[in-house]
């Protein structure tokens, strides 16, 4: 394809629904060029026209660039602690199918082949059209495409045997991905520095400059979890003591509540959180506050725009709101406290990670396609 085929499957992956004249526009060519573009990727049967929301106004209705109903797919999959699941995703990001199921007492590779079948299924229901494939997972992935996930005991997993020989296989941590999403689709859209932190079984994040995820020199930036904002006395699943994720996740809330540690530990925190009864309110009270602590932490060393919550993050600033701000603009440097970069609900919540994994694997089949 030419540049400007590029930058327009580009344009209408970013701005689904984008009118014709409008996308000449983004990408500075005129009507005359545009309609061309329009047409010869129609025979490559990447893009379509369809009609746009009725307006109201008069005069000949407009229409929109859409994905070609025969156009490449790309399956997005995450694996969380308890579940994985699968969705087959159109270009500007719409979802047209999906499979999930639960995947506690599995172990990695069980997870990984559970993928794989679900992914060999649905290559065989959309006729081939599936052209490759991004993975969500809470851990570390390596270059060779290898999963340490300390927190569920998974180490060297290989998640490339979800779909072996793929033409596009990306995979990145959840949060990471989260991140990702969150600056494309989210709120953080324009950001020019922008924060995410994502809770689970354990805390993770990222940061995001200029639109680009922070990924550092071996790929794992954003282990913000890992930092020793704990308790020094707690021992963490990666082998260091004191780390921050330890003082946030449902752990915390077993640890303080005298519970055993909950095989479902994120299922098991949105119910003590949910909870109203005085001592699962006094524990979430507590976590809301080393949360709020440590935000602060982080945005007197990074200095965002904004900071944005997933995972149980979410739960936490529905539950404690007062807590977090509290305990967050009491560890501000005292320069930033009147004008605070907001601390905000995810606007994609938990299909954060499946969102950005979408978007890392349909990046890489737009700079195939070219």
């Amino acid at each position: 394809m030419t540049t400007r085929a590029t930058e327009l499957l580009r344009v209408v992956h970013a701005r689904p629904g984008v009118t014709r004249a409008d996308a000449a526009r983004l990408i500075g060519v005129g009507t005359g060029a545009t309609t061309e573009l329009v047409g010869r990727l129609g025979q490559a049967e990447l893009l379509a026209e369809g009609p746009t929301a009725p307006s109201g106004a008069r005069g000949r209705p407009t229409t929109a660039l859409i994905p070609h109903p025969r156009g490449p797919l790309i399956a997005a999959a995450s694996i969380t602690h308890e579940a994985w699941r699968v969705d087959v995703v159109e270009l500007g990001g719409g979802t047209l199918a999906g499979r999930s199921a639960g995947s506690q007492g599995l172990g990695g590779a069980e997870v990984v082949a559970a993928i794989g079948a679900a992914v060999a299924e649905l290559r065989t229901t959309f006729g081939g059209r599936i052209r490759g494939i991004g993975i969500s997972v809470p851990g570390t992935v390596s270059r060779d495409l290898r999963l340490d996930a300390s927190n569920l005991g998974w180490h060297g997993v290989d998640l490339a045997a979800a779909w072996p020989g793929a033409e596009i296989f990306v995979a990145g941590n959840d949060a990471t991905l989260a991140a990702s999403a969150e600056s494309h689709r989210g709120l953080a859209v324009g950001a020019s520095v922008a924060l995410h932190l994502r809770i689970e079984a354990g805390l993770g994040g990222a940061v995001v400059n200029g639109g680009q995820v922070l990924v550092g020199a071996l790929g794992a930036a954003g282990e913000f979890g890992h930092m020793p904002f704990g308790d020094p006395a707690v021992a963490c699943p990666c082998g260091a003591y004191g780390c921050w994720g330890t003082a946030v996740d449902g752990s915390a809330l077993a640890r303080l509540l005298g519970h055993e540690q909950p095989p479902d530990p994120v299922s098991y925190a949105r119910r003590i959180i949910a909870a109203t009864d005085p001592q699962p309110a006094a524990a979430t009270a507590i976590v809301a506050t080393a949360l709020g602590r440590g935000i602060a932490g982080l945005v007197n060393g990074l200095d965002p725009d904004l900071v944005t919550l997933g995972g149980l993050g979410v739960d936490l600033l529905a539950a404690a709101p007062d807590r977090i701000d509290e305990a967050y603009r009491a560890g501000l440097m005292g320069f930033r406290r009147a004008s605070p970069p907001p601390v905000l609900a995810a606007r994609l919540g938990d299909d954060g990670p499946l969102a950005g994994a979408a978007e890392e694997a349909w990046t890489a089949l737009l700079a195939a396609l070219a």
